[in-house]
């Protein structure tokens, strides 16, 4: 890689090649070198920006999070449209995508990394699924506000059936992701009582 390269675009290139990793390889697959293989450097471009690949690693977990916060944003503008149903099958699809998918089990065994996610959002849960969980709650707030959703809802446990059970779903990438039929299905069963009993 050129001397000259630009910072940001150096960790893009080095953040881009760690997804392609963890999506051919998982998350046994990634490693210092085949991240710089992957984007066609020297190993030494990688810490000459990052202290470690812990660090690297957490940089990578916290660009994925802001990403899903972003994208997140986008279930909040469905409020009142459609239906809720399709609007959360929607989301869990994109907060469950294939590269949130390979992040989680990552986080989930590597210590260093979680401690050092830790550091950098104290009290922020297990980046991924805390984004996940902050759309899909802040999602059935809204609705309910409107009356969309039944006013003595607990969103709370909504939110951990659909959050729980949309990973559960997603969570095994070998025949690859469930279709929308098969994830409207599971939303709609989870948030049947508390749209049922939604007033006339």
């Amino acid at each position: 890689m050129p001397t000259g390269v630009h910072l940001r675009d150096a960790r893009q290139q080095l953040f881009d090649a760690a997804e392609r990793v963890l999506l051919r390889d998982g998350p046994n697959g990634l490693t210092s070198r085949a991240v710089t293989d992957e984007a066609d450097c020297a190993k030494g471009v990688l810490h000459r920006y990052f202290t470690d690949f812990d660090a690297f690693l957490t940089d990578l977990v916290l660009d994925q999070a802001a990403q899903l916060e972003t994208r997140a944003s986008a279930l909040r503008e469905s409020v009142g449209t459609g239906t809720v149903a399709d609007n959360l099958t929607s989301a869990l699809t994109i907060l469950f995508g294939p590269i949130p998918m390979a992040i989680i089990p990552l986080i989930t065994f590597r210590d260093e990394l979680r401690a050092r996610l830790r550091q950098a959002r104290p009290g922020g849960g297990m980046a991924i699924l805390a984004q996940a969980t902050a759309a899909i709650s802040g999602y059935l707030a809204d609705e309910r506000e409107l009356g969309r959703i039944a006013a003595d809802a607990d969103i709370d446990s909504l939110t951990l059936s659909l959050v729980g059970g949309g990973h559960l779903l997603f969570a095994d990438r070998d025949p690859g992701p469930p279709d929308t039929a098969v994830v409207n299905k599971f939303v709609t069963a989870a948030i049947a009582d508390a749209v049922q009993r939604r007033p006339a």
